[in-house]
């Protein structure tokens, strides 16, 4: 009798223990899924198949302040091109970015010149946004696994927090990135960029929530580094237009020399 009953105890624990094996992976799964989901609706969201759009950037330092106008064409995730067309001084220089390769225009000296994977992290222009985030050269959705890490009540709504990691072979300038996201519309809210020591270098806040170019999205983008107390760096998007052809003539070596 008591071996019949120590046989279905050991049943009953290599069941749960099945089950256990069956259900963790398909959890951790749909997690992920979930995870990669909302990140790609954010990214659709913000810049859509392409883009063509009037941004404002101003700098600011505890010593001085300046704003730039900038026209951004950007085809995702392939290309990218970036003018200043203000103020006076500035006017003219441009980025460009084609697959893993980028170049920068000076003007000024009639200069075309290519910025290595290893300048990626400088800062764009003095701001606080580097050249990666302008011309957008790293993916979030190819680059990166995605994980749900928990969902948090913020002015009554449930906001969600994903943690982007980097994939072992990807070329990338950040350990990892958290997300927060609205679940009930998938709007950004903020995003935290942290180091590969794991230290959290950076902030960018989204802010200004109303419609342009035919969908809603936040208008102020507000970044924001630790290490540097009194400086911040916002884009406002003053006009878009999503989803249309770009010319190739624009993402051109020959584009980017124009005056």
């Amino acid at each position: 009798m008591n071996g019949g009953v120590e046989t279905r105890r050991a049943l009953l624990r290599q069941g749960a223990a099945a089950v256990a094996v069956v259900l963790c992976p398909a959890s951790a799964r749909a997690q992920v899924s979930e995870g990669r989901e909302i990140l790609d609706r954010v990214e659709k969201l913000l810049w859509g198949s392409t883009v063509r759009g009037d941004y404002e950037m101003t700098i600011t330092t505890p010593r001085w302040q300046r704003t730039l106008g900038l026209k951004v064409w950007m085809e995702r995730p392939k290309r990218s091109f970036v003018r200043i067309v203000s103020p006076a001084k500035e006017a003219g220089i441009g980025s460009l970015r084609i697959g893993g390769e980028m170049w920068n225009y000076l003007p000024n000296v009639e200069r075309i010149v290519k910025i290595p994977p290893s300048m990626m992290l400088q800062p764009w222009m003095g701001s606080d946004f580097t050249n990666d985030d302008l011309v957008k050269q790293s993916s979030i959705l190819d680059d990166y696994t995605h994980k749900v890490l928990s969902v948090a009540v913020q002015e009554g709504v449930d906001v969600l927090q994903i943690e982007a990691t980097p994939k072992p072979d990807a070329a990338v300038v950040w350990g990892r990135i958290v997300y927060w996201v609205r679940r009930a519309d998938t709007m950004p809210l903020k995003q935290e960029f942290f180091s590969e020591r794991g230290e959290r270098v950076r902030v960018l806040s989204f802010s200004d929530i109303r419609p342009v170019g035919g969908r809603v999205l936040p208008t102020r983008w507000e970044m924001r580094p630790d290490a540097k107390p009194g400086n911040a760096t916002t884009i406002v998007l003053k006009d878009a237009l999503f989803n249309q052809p770009v010319e190739d003539e624009v993402f051109s070596q020959r584009n980017l020399q124009k005056k």
